[in-house]
């Protein structure tokens, strides 16, 4: 299983809502709305990541809720 399925699975047992996509250069990229707790735990988790990933860097954008989401998705 790879990053984004793993990020997926944790997402969802934290009860957000978003995505998370691949991007050409290699890097990882996801919108995650939710409670602010959850959100917290969620971006602790992506400092490590799953087992055997290489995390270098977690930069977080804030923005409102969009609402959109119904799930939290791979793109």
């Amino acid at each position: 299983m790879g990053f984004r399925y793993y990020t997926r699975r944790e997402a969802k047992s934290l009860g957000l809502l978003g995505w998370v996509r691949n991007l050409p250069d290699g890097s990882v990229e996801l919108v995650a709305e939710g409670e602010p707790g959850a959100l917290a735990t969620f971006r602790e988790w992506l400092e490590e990541g799953p087992p055997g990933a290489s995390v270098r860097r977690v930069d977080v954008e804030t923005r409102p809720p969009t609402g959109h989401f119904s799930d939290f998705s791979i793109e």
